[in-house]
């Protein structure tokens, strides 16, 4: 189709209505200047200059990411945000296919010319957004990532919830850099981190969009735009309000929600975000093999930062599968600990495991303070639980696997806590993400992380009732295990 040879640093590529000035790496439609990231940018440049040619995924995995173990999910959602970027499939045209089982193709027509002059950048009119600039690669989200850039646009309104450190603000700010050129309007992200009064949701959103405060939500009603609502949970009864206004009011207007637990709004997804794939024990055989998993490819590229020349070697592997598993595959945890490797080593931070909120204290200073440290994290969610709340997470602690409604009961309630109470209180940790529940054999099972219940074991000894609750689990145990001999002889 197009034969583009000899191409020179100041080539300007024209396709569509758009200018690709290679010399620049930038990308103008008209006057303003597409946003996209130098490994789109890099995707896009391969695939123009050989335009027609279906280009195998091995050959762009190989030029974007040289030197990192990448699969092709990762592959498939710079693809799938370069499309968007660029409008493919609308106004009736298209850029890039698919072509099954080979790689893709860039289909349309490719006019090659020389440079002039160069563009001045501050007079392209830029894609609004205030989202931070990111520092580091994103690690292990691509799968959720590629999910919620396909899905907001029709959706809507997406809330992610997970524990504090599970990376819920990175996935969201990574989805709203993908999602930039698809938005008119553009994508504005909105901290409540900060915020201390409820009463200040609405002046906080348009301080954030550069609005007047003071003013109303109509100033948004015709805008098509994302708004990126960042760490809503101690504002949440607000949000929620707010939510469901601009749903109603601005129609154009999708909506992506992060906290540590569900806003309940009307129309409202819920998407959980996962921790971090740990390796198995079946994976122990090779460096390659347990590179494969994320928990790992994020630890090794924090240690790899903090320790020039880091390399996990083989027999590495045992203690740091240990190292990502007692610390739940938690990013923050896991970066925190890999802060900790000049220090002490994969040997010492495995022995250190036991210790581990004095372990994790080497904070990130340009984090907010409750994400500086892991037990800043939790500190912060505990600090809003009601007293009963604390008092049932902290008795938990002494469980040690995952247990049933009646093993809690057993096990924690007395005249205070009751046990018609126990469920409310059990759904309400877990609704705030401090507690999972899991379906085992078709029974439901709760489960602290072992970050989490290392921080309620400590709150629970500094109440002085850590002794009388090991004596009850104690029992609890011996009971449950002469219940099974009885029903073992009775079979």
């Amino acid at each position: 189709m197009n034969s583009l040879r000899d191409l020179h640093s100041d080539t300007v590529l024209h396709f569509g209505p758009y200018a690709f000035y290679l010399q620049q790496r930038l990308i103008l439609d008209g006057e303003v200047a597409l946003r996209m990231g130098g490994r789109a940018l890099d995707l896009l440049q391969l695939l123009v200059e050989q335009a027609g040619t279906v280009v195998s995924k091995e050959q762009l995995i190989a030029r974007v990411w040289p030197t990192s173990v990448v699969e092709e999910i990762n592959l498939r959602v710079h693809i799938a945000a370069l499309r968007r970027a660029l409008g493919d499939g609308q106004n009736g045209l298209s850029y890039i296919i698919n072509v099954p089982q080979k790689g893709y193709c860039f289909v349309a027509p490719v006019v090659q010319g020389p440079a002039s002059t160069l563009v001045a950048l501050e007079t392209c009119l830029p894609p609004q957004h205030n989202l931070p600039a990111r520092l580091t690669p994103v690690t292990g989200r691509d799968s959720v990532v590629g999910s919620l850039v396909r899905q907001l646009p029709v959706r809507r309104q997406l809330t992610l919830v997970g524990p504090g450190g599970i990376g819920k603000t990175t996935v969201a700010l990574r989805v709203a850099e993908l999602l930039l050129q698809h938005y008119r309007d553009g994508v504005w992200r909105v901290d409540f981190s900060t915020l201390d009064d409820p009463t200040r949701v609405v002046d906080h959103v348009l301080r954030s969009l550069g609005l007047e405060v003071g003013s109303t939500l109509e100033a948004l009603k015709a805008r098509h735009a994302l708004l990126v609502l960042d760490n809503c949970e101690h504002v949440l009864e607000r949000c929620r309000h707010l939510v469901e206004a601009l749903l109603l009011g601005a129609p154009r207007l999708s909506i992506l929600v992060t906290s540590r637990e569900p806003l309940k709004a009307a129309g409202e997804t819920v998407q959980r975000v996962a921790p971090l794939v740990v390796p198995p024990v079946s994976a122990l055989h090779s460096v390659e093999q347990v590179m494969g998993y994320s928990a790992v490819q994020l630890f090794v590229s924090r240690a790899r930062a903090r320790q020039q020349g880091f390399a996990l070697r083989e027999q590495d592997l045992k203690a740091l599968r240990e190292i990502c598993r007692r610390l739940d595959g938690l990013p923050l945890a896991i970066e925190l600990a890999a802060a900790q490797i000049d220090a002490l080593a994969l040997v010492g931070l495995q022995a250190q495991l036991d210790n581990c909120f004095q372990l994790l204290t080497q904070g990130r200073r340009t984090a907010v303070p409750r994400h500086q440290t892991l037990k800043a994290a939790l500190d912060w969610s505990y600090d809003k639980l009601s007293n009963r709340e604390q008092t049932v997470l902290q008795r938990l602690a002494v469980f040690k696997m995952s247990f049933t409604l009646e093993a809690a009961i057993g096990v924690i309630s007395c005249a205070v806590l009751r046990p018609a109470q126990l469920l409310t209180l059990l759904e309400g940790l877990v609704a705030k993400s401090l507690l999972s529940l899991e379906q085992v054999n078709g029974s439901a099972r709760y489960r602290l992380l072992h970050t989490t219940r290392s921080y309620a074991l400590e709150k629970l000894a500094h109440s002085g009732c850590l002794r009388l609750f090991e004596v009850r689990y104690g029992h609890h145990i011996r009971r449950a295990r002469r219940e099974s001999s009885v029903l073992e002889v009775v079979e």
